[in-house]
């Protein structure tokens, strides 16, 4: 069987799984509010993977991480006793990709932290950055050749491992063809990982980490695994003098943690606040855009066609940027709101529209509406 059939059947497969919801909301009980309840903190590397280390070979980054994570989670336990907190690894112990993966899914996260330590070969750059998963753009090439330099070391974990090739399905963020089945899998959890890395980014600024680097999309394969909203930070270079002695010091590390507490905090009132508007808004709002035909003909049972080009966890406004330019219906599925665009009962018209929606939303797929439900085509 070849490699691209093998990878049809995983993207129908990935497809199925993130547009039916992510495990924590599957498992809510009836009439229970969802809340951010369950968070996993990952320290990055660990064991026989040092992570990046500094030029005297005196500081790991597999010990700053742990430290940081630590620390993060401690806060969060003492401010939220409700809020089950769960790490990676807390000891100095090597764990795959996969694993980590594996204990935010397994545990039913509702938000993964993924911390790291950047480093250069040269000692020049410094700064803290987050990372959600994405396709990197090459808009600014330095940029993109040093996020894809960054993703090529975070990922290079997999080469550690016995049979990695299998284990990992011929994971290359480099693939288009694999980047769409990737992309599918962080799909539903796109704006939420957006939303809490844009808070990290506000709450480390000021910090003792002084440059800020800012926001990007990068293919790390650990963010792809986790089935709920993801961000992989960078909390400084361990190639810059200034950033090392930030964080060799316990006062640095203990203000790092504080201000990536404080951004958790904000994120985690609006996590709670979003669905509870989006559980009330099922009942008070319509089921679609009032710019849009009205959906499927509930009451005739009329079927319209149309490309479903996202589902998140809340209600979005029509003019949100995410849908660039386009007014989308929103149908309502469980805890998870499709956003489906260029509706009209003529199927034909759709699939001309198909080929101009699809280069923006990578992973849209067209579907059938009838009686207020969607199936793919």
């Amino acid at each position: 069987m070849s490699s691209g059939y093998i990878l049809k059947i995983i993207c129908t497969l990935a497809a199925a799984l993130v547009f039916t919801g992510s495990p924590t909301q599957a498992q809510t009980p009836e009439g229970q509010k969802p809340r951010l309840n369950t968070v996993v903190i990952d320290a990055g590397h660990g064991g026989k993977d040092a992570g990046c280390v500094s030029k005297d070979g005196k500081t790991y980054e597999k010990n700053l991480t742990l430290a940081i994570a630590k620390q993060l989670g401690q806060k969060i336990k003492e401010e939220y006793p409700s809020v089950k907190v769960y790490y990676t690894r807390l000891t100095d112990r090597y764990l795959t990709l996969n694993e980590r993966a594996d204990i935010a899914n397994r545990n039913h996260a509702d938000l993964f932290i993924s911390i790291h330590i950047n480093a250069n070969q040269s000692s020049s750059p410094s700064g803290f950055s987050a990372h959600i998963f994405g396709r990197s753009s090459g808009k600014d090439s330095d940029l993109f050749r040093g996020n894809m330099e960054l993703c090529r070391r975070e990922n290079s974990v997999i080469l550690l491992e016995d049979d990695y090739s299998t284990k990992y399905q011929g994971f290359d963020p480099n693939n288009p063809e694999s980047f769409i089945f990737f992309n599918l899998m962080q799909n539903a959890y796109y704006e939420q990982s957006m939303l809490f890395a844009e808070d990290v980014i506000k709450s480390l600024d000021g910090g003792p980490i002084v440059k800020n680097r800012g926001l990007s999309q990068d293919s790390f394969f650990v963010l792809w695994k986790t089935a709920m909203p993801a961000v992989l930070l960078e909390l400084g270079f361990i190639s810059n003098s200034a950033d090392l002695k930030v964080l060799n010091s316990e006062r640095g590390r203990s203000q790092i943690s504080a201000r990536l507490f404080n951004a958790f905090k904000s994120f985690k009132t609006k996590y709670d606040n979003s669905l509870d508007y989006a559980s009330s808004s099922a009942m008070t709002a319509p089921a679609v855009s009032r710019k849009e035909p009205e959906l499927a003909g509930s009451a005739n049972g009329q079927v319209q066609y149309g490309i479903q080009v996202m589902a998140v966890g809340r209600r979005l406004q029509d003019s949100d940027k995410s849908f660039k330019g386009y007014v989308p219906v929103a149908v309502r599925s469980g805890k998870i709101y499709k956003y489906i665009v260029c509706v009209s009962d003529s199927e034909t018209s759709v699939r001309k529209e198909f080929g101009t929606v699809s280069r923006k939303f990578p992973g849209a797929f067209l579907v059938r509406l009838e009686d207020g439900t969607v199936s793919r085509l």
